[in-house]
């Protein structure tokens, strides 16, 4: 298994209405985004090409959206602007 090209821990994963883990990880490895539970059981994950990150206009300075298979998911990480460089870079070294 390949070096991941970005892994955070200790997320708090939220899809509306509830929290889906307040320690996970995300991790993007081989060109794909994966949500983890604290025991590194996979909430979802999708090919990097398919998943939209983006900060959202109205929320905390520590969040970060993204949408995968067609479901919202909100990030709370320490520093989502690594985040979402992740994604940027992940998609353009698989284009």
């Amino acid at each position: 298994m390949a070096e991941p090209e970005f892994n955070a821990t200790g997320v708090r994963i939220e899809r509306w209405p509830r929290s889906l883990t307040r320690a996970g990880q995300v991790v993007i490895r081989d060109g794909r985004v994966e949500l983890l539970t604290s025991y590194g059981k996979e909430i979802d994950s999708a090919p990097v090409q398919s998943v939209q990150a983006h900060k959202p206009l109205f929320a905390g300075h520590e969040r970060a959206l993204a949408t995968m298979n067609g479901r919202r998911y909100s990030l709370t990480l320490g520093a989502p602007d690594r985040f979402l460089n992740a994604v940027e870079a992940a998609r353009s070294a698989r284009a």
